[in-house]
């Protein structure tokens, strides 16, 4: 599977049209699809359907299948804990690979402190055991968040994150005492200086004692993969510092080698006194972080966290094998040289079509924001085309941003640079063919 995209149907192929429809009187409809296309087998960076199709892979299941959503160390770890238990609940009785991932993250996760690790399922519930955490250590309530960001599902996670629709629409009211503040976005002029003057506002407005955590992506995910203006993540530090708030790093997207280093924040050289995992963690199966100074996370009561999934035995042996492969010294640089080939095909489009308002990012976490060049109006229908145009053509990609005039390329850390010069060959060829036809409309 190294020669892609391989087409023999049209996208979706008459068998994944038809289990569409199975599935779509089987599945509850709140579940939303980018490509109704059903695998059936992976490699290191493409994805083969039922029809018999294959895929370039620059989505990673949004950034879960970092390592390769096939990655032969991964089956292995699992498959030898698969011959010997699946599950026991590390609440009952104890399992020693709960424990080696919880070591290896306080070895890994920035911070020059002692830390301590809780590992649960899923990023919406490492977000809300961290807000567990941080009140449990402070005494305090509120939770303050920053605008355009994600931060899950759940009720608690819903009210964090900013995006109304499809997360939030119908499903309130939402908890109390989470408070947004203001982002810094580069390319809308938001400089950091405006935008820390004004969360500063926000905490003394509040009264000094009122927020237990300040929770922030390094790179906003869903927001857009906005990286904020340099300044603004240790101005965030300094905030929380002064005022005693516990600063909540959301690296669920961003972390794990996803931006050329191990932890997004380390651009920055700000560490969080909570850093959050998940997504490339489990590589591939469900499994969350916490992890923090040890005087925060030891601040719940014994009993106040866990849940019945937490730390899988299998999801744990998965994510050993994870941190395998990011320990090999090539990756990393690997991560940058991918960064290196989306920029070298992508900004050149930059000068063609004015309608490119930016590329950014950083690593293998990279976007283009499509927007109009006089007013900065997103375009979400040129996004929606341009990615629509790809899947055509067997070049798997997803849109984000708050009013989804983004798209985002996640390709696996793995990606074989020739696969990801042909999926940027056609991501260029679809941009051009829709400006083309703009241009002619």
């Amino acid at each position: 599977m190294t020669t892609a995209p391989h087409l023999i149907t049209e996208i979706p192929g008459p068998r994944s049209r038809e289990l569409h429809a199975q599935r779509t009187a089987a599945v509850a409809s709140g579940f939303g699809i980018t490509l109704p296309v059903f695998i059936a087998r992976a490699g290191t960076s493409t994805l083969e359907d039922v029809d018999g199709n294959t895929l370039i892979d620059l989505a990673s299941g949004i950034a879960v299948t970092s390592v390769g959503a096939a990655n032969p160390r991964v089956r292995e770890n699992v498959a030898a804990q698969l011959d010997l238990f699946t599950h026991t609940c590390f609440m009952v009785t104890e399992y020693e690979g709960f424990v080696r991932v919880a070591e290896w993250l306080n070895a890994h996760v920035p911070g020059d402190f002692e830390k301590r690790t809780a590992l649960f399922s899923t990023g919406a519930e490492a977000v809300e055991n961290a807000v567990k955490i941080a009140r449990a250590h402070t005494g305090r309530p509120g939770v303050l968040v920053i605008d355009e960001a994600y931060h899950g599902r759940s009720l608690l996670t819903m009210a964090m994150t900013a995006k109304e629709h499809p997360y939030k629409t119908t499903f309130g009211p939402f908890p109390n005492d989470v408070v947004r503040g203001p982002n810094a976005n580069p390319l809308r002029g938001e400089g950091p200086d405006a935008a820390l003057s004004e969360i500063e506002r926000i905490v003394i407005e509040h009264g000094a004692d009122h927020f237990a955590a300040l929770v922030v992506e390094p790179i906003q995910g869903e927001g857009g993969f906005i990286v904020p203006a340099e300044g603004f993540l240790s101005g965030l530090r300094r905030i929380a510092d002064a005022h005693g708030i516990v600063l909540v790093i959301d690296e669920i997207q961003s972390g794990l080698g996803r931006t050329g280093r191990l932890f997004a924040s380390e651009h920055e050289g700000v560490a969080g006194d909570i850093t959050l995992t998940a997504k490339a963690l489990g590589g591939g199966l469900p499994l969350s972080a916490v992890t923090g100074r040890a005087e925060i996370m030891d601040a719940a009561h014994t009993g106040g966290l866990g849940g019945t999934y937490a730390g899988n035995p299998l999801a744990c042996a998965a994510a050993l094998a994870v941190f395998e492969v990011l320990e090999d010294p090539e990756l990393l640089p690997g991560v940058t040289r991918i960064e290196q080939s989306i920029r070298a095909h992508l900004e050149p489009l930059l000068a063609e079509f004015p309608v490119i308002a930016e590329v950014r990012g950083r690593g293998a976490m990279m976007a283009l924001e499509f927007a109009d060049p006089d007013t900065l109006a997103p375009r979400a229908d040129l996004a929606q085309r341009v990615t629509a145009a790809c899947h055509t053509a067997g070049v798997l990609t997803l849109t984000c941003g708050t009013h989804g005039n983004v798209i985002r390329l996640l390709p696996p850390l793995v990606i074989e640079p020739a696969v990801l010069d042909t999926g940027l060959e056609i991501l260029s060829r679809s941009i051009r063919s829709i400006a083309a036809e703009e241009a002619a409309a």
